[in-house]
């Protein structure tokens, strides 16, 4: 049986949780959990008091969060192993910095999704904010590894400064997806915004949709290479299906114009964008 924290009633006033630890909490009692401090604007009430909480993660090392938690922030932070499972929204910063196990959410998420994390798979049947995968700012890389799997759309900034590991967004993406991306891949199904690719080194950004079939405005840094049917694409693909994911047949048949850049930087990227049958 998982340990379940059911928030009581929704609250205007960000909550911050990453004192809720698989490690920590999967050794304690359930007077322990209930006990653990948390942030409410500058006050560190007990969890117990915005959330009823049953059950254990000793056993299965399973967190359920329930209830409309989109001001519920941080959750899944710097999350090792074990799984985190969000019935309904999820605030900001979900996942940041995780380095392994797994998060699901069942709604929508905000801004920062697995910011700098280092492993480990967060999928979210909804939409996700701005800044997946992305680096804070100030520091020097985004995400280095795993994976972030999104059924909706995102916003803008996609991958920012991203060093390792798979972005996939379903839907529709915002602005300047890859931003000073220096490796890793980014996949998206839908249409985007402006500035693909600014400033990035190396990696891959692919624009599998059918609203990409007319290929986006490339920054003059970008110079194209012709059509390609990639090989480690398909892999790519094949592993998104395995995980449930929707990838349309076409993409599997389809050739890909590709843009090499940005010339400003190493131009060493390519933007893959999905052409005719």
């Amino acid at each position: 049986m998982p340990l379940v924290l059911r928030l009581k009633q929704p609250t205007s006033i960000p909550i911050e949780v990453d004192s809720v630890r698989m490690e920590t909490i999967r050794t304690q009692t359930l007077e322990e959990v209930r006990a653990t401090p948390i942030h409410y604007g500058n006050k560190t009430p007990a969890l117990s008091d915005f959330f009823d909480v049953t059950g254990s993660a000793s056993d299965d090392a399973e967190l359920v969060y329930e209830g409309d938690c989109s001001k519920i922030k941080l959750i899944g932070a710097g999350l090792t192993d074990g799984r985190i499972v969000v019935r309904g929204n999820a605030g900001m910063h979900v996942g940041a910095e995780m380095r392994g196990g797994e998060i699901i959410v069942h709604g929508n998420t905000a801004d920062w999704l697995g910011a700098e994390m280092h492993g480990g798979r967060i999928r979210v049947h909804g939409d996700a904010g701005h800044l997946v995968g992305a680096v804070y700012r100030g520091g020097r890389k985004g995400m280095t590894a795993g994976e972030i799997l999104i059924d909706g759309n995102a916003g803008n900034e996609i991958g920012n400064s991203m060093r390792r590991g798979l972005i996939a967004i379903g839907g529709t993406a915002g602005d300047a997806i890859g931003y000073n991306l220096i490796a890793g891949t980014i996949l998206i199904f839908g249409g985007i915004g402006i500035r693909p690719g600014a400033g990035m080194r190396r990696g891959t950004i692919g624009l599998l949709g059918p609203a990409a079939s007319a290929s986006p405005t490339m920054l003059p840094t970008f110079k194209s290479a012709g059509p390609s049917r990639p090989v480690y694409l398909q892999i790519y693909l094949r592993h998104l299906r395995q995980q449930g994911f929707a990838v349309p047949d076409e993409c599997f048949s389809s050739a890909y114009e590709r843009h090499c850049g940005d010339f400003l930087e190493y131009g060493k990227g390519e933007i893959l964008v999905r052409a005719s049958c």
